[in-house]
């Protein structure tokens, strides 16, 4: 059997297995007791928590918190407001939408880590939404609609699903004319790194006319390993660029060190920072979420100029009419008929022409 899958039939989901690894605390005990979720995650990286510190960043994204049922800016069916899944457009279950030329194609409901912080935690986590996961409904679907030329594919997370089901879609996707790319949303570089086999770097490698990408979702410096560094390798060997999509969590990464180290180390394992999201209004994920600003101020303060561009990921918000930009306008002082005043990260001013139109 291969280790990923020895990795997915240990999961640590019960207090039991959770007690070998960790000191449980209390707290933590009554709630994986008592509240009815989700919960679980791979023996290697429950391997990474703090056994001894109930703030271990690895550790809250995992364990199960009460803290899930306060729900001050929650909005309630979240994920049929922000996928568009009550707008009117006859679409499969499995096809959300923002965009008029892309999708996100969600293939299974099942993940190696449930993420505490997940938007998609109704479906995912809480199980209080049920869609419908028909693959070849969604693929008929985009068929059919010449607009579409990006898939991202999703769930839970697809690379979880065997090589051939893997294969299935990709070969099934590039099977339709008017497609350009293909990308994945996983976390298993990051919780399961070893899913990057042999036999899937066969299903991805190669040259084609459709690529494929992949995006990870990486939160903080303690989960990159040489595991993962090893794996992000074997992706790149297939000719498949990875990506990360961190999500700016209170008290896990929130801070200029933690931050400034998480994305100086992406890069050290070939992971090219792509996005930091602001914590989505998902219900139940209050505690986790930072004053909206934050976000700006710590790419400002902890990246500009203090490491290269390629670290530097870009600051938003998805929403239901897609994502937008939470980059203020640091870095230009003034702006007169003659020129603007320009200052760098070190507080320096130089001016450039204003240019008219």
């Amino acid at each position: 059997m291969e280790e990923w899958i020895e990795q997915l039939q240990n999961s640590i989901n019960t207090l039991d297995r959770l007690e070998k690894v960790i000191h449980v605390t209390e707290r933590e005990r009554q709630a994986i007791e008592s509240l009815q979720t989700k919960w679980g995650t791979t023996p290697y990286f429950a391997s990474l928590m703090d056994p001894d510190d109930p703030a271990c960043p690895i550790r809250r994204q995992v364990i199960p918190s009460f803290k899930e049922k306060e729900n001050r800016y929650g909005i309630k069916d979240y994920l049929i407001f922000k996928e568009n899944r009550a707008n009117g457009e006859n679409r499969p279950d499995s096809i959300a939408r923002q965009y008029e030329d892309r999708v996100a194609f969600t293939v299974t409901d099942m993940c190696a880590n449930y993420c505490r912080h997940c938007f998609r935690k109704e479906l995912v986590v809480d199980r209080e939404l049920t869609l419908r996961f028909d693959v070849d409904e969604g693929l008929q679907w985009i068929r059919e609609h010449v607009e579409i030329r990006d898939v991202l594919i999703t769930g839970g997370d697809p690379f979880i699903l065997s090589d051939d089901k893997i294969e299935y879609l990709i070969r099934k996707l590039r099977e339709i004319p008017h497609l350009q790319m293909i990308r994945f949303g996983t976390r298993t570089p990051i919780v399961l790194p070893q899913r990057i086999t042999p036999g899937l770097m066969k299903v991805l490698e190669g040259f084609h006319r459709v690529p494929v990408w992949v995006n990870t979702q990486c939160n903080h410096a303690r989960e990159i390993t040489e595991k993962t560094a090893q794996a992000v390798y074997r992706l790149l060997r297939c000719g498949v660029n990875v990506g990360n999509q961190a999500v700016l969590l209170k008290g896990i990464n929130d801070d200029m060190e933690s931050f400034q180290t998480l994305h100086k180390k992406l890069l050290s394992v070939r992971i090219r920072p792509y996005y930091v999201f602001y914590c989505e209004p998902a219900p139940g994920i209050d505690h986790f979420r930072t004053p909206v600003e934050k976000g700006a101020q710590l790419i400002r303060d902890g990246l500009r100029g203090h490491t290269t561009g390629l670290a530097q990921p870009m600051y938003v918000i998805a929403t239901n009419i897609g994502k937008i930009p939470l980059m203020p306008d640091y870095y230009i002082v003034e702006k007169n008929a003659g020129e603007y005043v320009l200052r760098n990260y070190k507080g320096q001013l130089t001016t450039l022409p204003n240019i008219p139109e």
